[in-house]
């Protein structure tokens, strides 16, 4: 966790008294997606050390809801384009239901946030323009024009227009870029040029005015007093948001602006590209959270520094997640990183759902019992992990609904079975002989019996049935679980109940 550390020790330097305020923000464009879960779990581990070194913390998260809607995510009707350059605050919902489009997906997001256990104040951009919150800051940049073009057009390296504006205001129902021309701080009104050259005014403390984004980021951090934000790489560049923003915040707040927290993206595994909300190729928060248990979430975010891209599939992922996890929290001889690792991924957690039984043992196990909660740890009893089921009955139970849901979801076909409810009407005279052969070890077998001893007991058969190895373990299958393959064959045996198993091998259940 030396990145947590020496983001922690820089701002504690920098701010040696008082409250830290550390702050987030995205924008509710689209379905919040576990990219984006990045930035809020990032800041909140910066608010969690602090709060442990014994200092007064704030996590405030902004959300982003006067931006104007740019695209129409995938899957939302092609009709919500008329709404392009209307704040999404204003935009109706896309289910119309909630009170708009911010409103439906940030409510989403809020629930996954609780769910998650994370300690923050959720700050609607919306609400602070429209209730005068930024009146100071659209003053302090009208007054220094020149300054903040200065500073665009030197650190960015981009030639802004002669008519360029710090401002958008609302004109109607939507927001548009105009000339600005004067501001009357007694009334509160700038003045501006229309498309068609007409003079028009707009209050700036009803929101009618909004700073245009590379001003907007600055004027919160100097508002709020932001000490410490997280934010994507696509702003850290040279001569990107944040440059920018910090010359701005020297020029025209003159203000020291925020330690700097850049992180990569999250991908899916095996591609290039960040997820990205307009094209659908997202994975919902509120959608893993019905497979991850909250402290594995965190945990996935937060294992990594924040520079180092992070990948994530619903298979591989989810099943070497859970178990490196259990195997964190069974460490014997944590180390200090460890134990800080482990606090931040489970503070807030209301119960830690994760046990040390491996994830693919449990979901074999799970469906060999035919997804009785109860019936699993009888099986499991059996194996190896006797002592783990006494111990972490209670946590299994909840995990097992976690396993539910990811073999409804997400596992794939190759992984799902179920015990077939007959034996296969048709099947060989060599396979025949060489299940009841199986059978009779299988009877005869010590009461420990593990996976090991049946994959063994398997193999012996192989010189007297004449199968070769590819025919024993699809023999087997089909007669179990009616597949052509299946869990590993010896284990699958060894959890079975010792019966039906012998029945079922010779062909009588």
């Amino acid at each position: 966790m030396q990145w947590l550390n020496k983001a922690v020790e820089a701002v504690i330097k920098a701010h040696p008294e008082g409250e830290v305020l550390v702050s987030s923000g995205v924008s509710p464009s689209g379905i919040y997606h576990v990219g984006t879960l990045r930035e809020v779990l990032t800041a909140e581990a910066i608010r969690l050390e602090l709060v442990e070194r014994g200092r007064e913390a704030r996590h405030i998260h902004n959300v982003d809801d006067l931006d104007p809607l740019r695209k129409v995510p995938a899957g939302v009707p092609a009709q919500f384009e008329k709404y392009y350059g209307m704040p999404l605050c204003d935009v109706p919902p896309p289910d119309g239901k909630a009170a708009s489009w911010a409103d439906y997906y940030f409510k989403d997001f809020a629930k996954s946030g609780k769910e998650l256990g994370i300690d923050v104040e959720f700050w609607r951009a919306h609400q602070k323009y429209r209730a005068g919150f930024f009146v100071p800051a659209v003053e302090k940049v009208l007054a220094a024009i020149d300054k903040a073009r200065l500073v665009i057009t030197d650190i960015s390296g981009r030639q802004l227009d002669e008519n360029w504006s710090p401002i958008q205001v609302k004109e109607g129902k939507y927001l548009k870029s105009r000339r600005f021309i004067d501001i009357d701080t007694n009334r509160k009104m700038v003045s501006y040029e229309d498309k068609n050259g007409a003079h028009k005014q707009a209050s700036y403390a009803k929101g009618e005015v909004k700073l245009n984004w590379r001003l907007d980021w600055p004027a919160r951090w100097w508002l709020l007093g932001v000490d410490i934000e997280p934010f994507g790489r696509d702003h850290a560049t040279k001569g990107g948001s944040y440059d920018t923003g910090v010359g701005l915040m020297k020029q025209v707040f003159r203000d020291k602006p925020p330690y700097p927290v850049p992180y990569e993206f999250v991908n899916r595994t095996g591609q290039t590209k960040k997820m990205s909300k307009s094209t659908g190729d997202t994975l919902a928060i509120s959608d893993i959270l019905q497979v991850l248990p909250p402290e594995a979430l965190r945990y996935f975010i937060l294992r990594f520094p924040p520079d180092k891209t992070l990948y994530f599939d619903e298979v591989n992922t989810v099943a070497k997640l859970i178990d490196d996890f259990a195997e964190l929290l069974a460490k014997p001889d944590k180390m200090e990183a460890d134990e800080q690792l482990i606090r931040i991924s489970t503070a807030g957690v209301k119960e830690v759902t994760i046990s040390n039984i491996p994830f693919s043992h449990l979901v074999a196990s799970y469906q060999a019992a035919l997804k009785d909660p109860g019936r699993t740890l009888e099986i499991i009893r059996r194996t190896e992990h006797q002592k783990t089921v006494d111990t972490q009955e209670d946590v299994i139970k909840k995990e097992l609904k976690f396993i539910d849901n990811w073999l409804k979801n997400w596992a794939p076909d190759e992984v799902k079975f179920e015990l077939a409810a007959k034996p296969p009407k048709t099947i060989s005279e060599p396979e025949r002989e060489y299940l009841l052969a199986l059978a009779g070890k299988v009877e005869k077998a010590p009461e420990g019996a593990d996976g090991e001893y049946f994959h063994k007991v398997i193999y012996e058969l192989k010189d007297s049935s004449g199968l070769a190895p590819k025919q024993l373990f699809g023999t087997l299958y089909k007669v179990l679980i009616g597949q052509a393959s299946g869990p590993r064959a010896g284990w699958f045996l060894s959890i079975l109940p010792r019966d039906w198993l012998v029945k079922r091998l010779r062909l009588e259940a």
